[in-house]
């Protein structure tokens, strides 16, 4: 059954993808988005829309601007250019605003060592509670249910400090989707988690995108998951954008080698799927050196 529903769900979102871009307007737009650090710069007049309920993925080399973007779009570094949210100016909104129209997951979050699961997914509810005032009812469900939901109320009483690598970025996951923001930002989600929980954190996400109209930016260093995830793909190379288009369109063998500066290979599946593949430059040997050409080798 379980494989059944992972075939429903891919087939579901290539339907959507076919169908293009949501029609009902844009839910992040940006406008000529650069941000420099002392002088240099990093991202370069970056222009994207991402529609309502649309997943856009970010993906490009290490260095290529996508954690910048990401946290332009949060408001957690400066930038020239603009960046809306459901039609509003970013910069307009105040830091409660923001917070209750954008939900981030760094890559590398700072965790309260001595807190609880159930206690730091409820920070998630901050910007919905009244200054001075303390959690509703309503609250302590909602973060109930949601830990429930993602595998996680198990750990709800356990300390962040006794948590592996995999638990923490879902609990941090947990955390900002009890924000209730329309847009989630995810940096590198799943770069802790092993294959098997990498697929389940992303099949999480999609489902409650589909369930809440959550619009998800996400960069992503599995080009493959990716490509099975997003909607659309935008492709940053030296701060600008390379591709800006379906998985199909972004996903080329020449765009992507160009890219990354490596060759690559894309495999398409039986059922649709794109694989990539980095390709050797070195020719593979046929089998390991004799122990008589280690010995000469050492010997000179």
């Amino acid at each position: 059954m379980a494989r059944l529903g992972t075939v429903i769900r891919l087939a579901e979102r290539r339907a959507r993808r076919g169908a293009g871009p949501p029609e009902d307007g844009a839910m992040v737009e940006l406008g000529a988005v650069t941000v420099r650090f002392d002088g240099r710069v990093v991202v370069d007049a970056v222009t994207a829309s991402v529609g309502r309920g649309e997943w856009v993925g970010l993906i490009g080399a290490n260095g290529a601007g996508k954690t910048t973007l990401i946290k332009a779009v949060a408001g957690l570094v400066d930038h020239d250019g603009e960046v809306q949210v459901g039609g509003k100016s970013s910069a307009a909104m105040s830091r409660r605003e923001r917070a209750r129209s954008v939900a981030y997951v760094p890559q590398s979050p700072e965790l309260p060592a001595d807190m609880s699961v159930f206690d730091y997914t409820l920070l998630g509810r901050t910007p919905h509670i009244a200054y001075l005032a303390v959690e509703s009812r309503a609250d302590l469900s909602h973060c109930t249910e949601l830990l429930e939901r993602l595998g996680l109320a198990p750990l709800a009483a356990r300390p962040l400090s006794t948590l592996s690598g995999g638990e923490r970025q879902r609990v941090v996951l947990a955390r900002a989707l009890a924000q209730e923001a329309p847009v989630l930002l995810m940096d590198e989600p799943t770069s802790a988690l092993d294959l098997s929980h990498r697929m389940e954190a992303l099949e999480s996400v999609d489902e409650l995108r589909r369930d809440w109209g959550l619009t998800v930016v996400s960069a992503l260093h599995d080009l493959t998951l990716a490509g099975q995830f997003a909607d659309r793909l935008l492709l940053l190379s030296g701060g600008s954008v390379a591709a800006f288009g379906t998985p199909a369109e972004v996903l080329d063998e020449s765009v992507l080698g160009e890219a990354f500066d490596c060759a690559v290979r894309i495999i398409r599946t039986d059922d649709g799927e794109l694989v990539i593949v980095p390709r050797r430059t070195v020719p593979r040997h046929d089998g390991p050196a004799h122990a008589g050409d280690l010995g000469d080798k050492e010997a000179q």
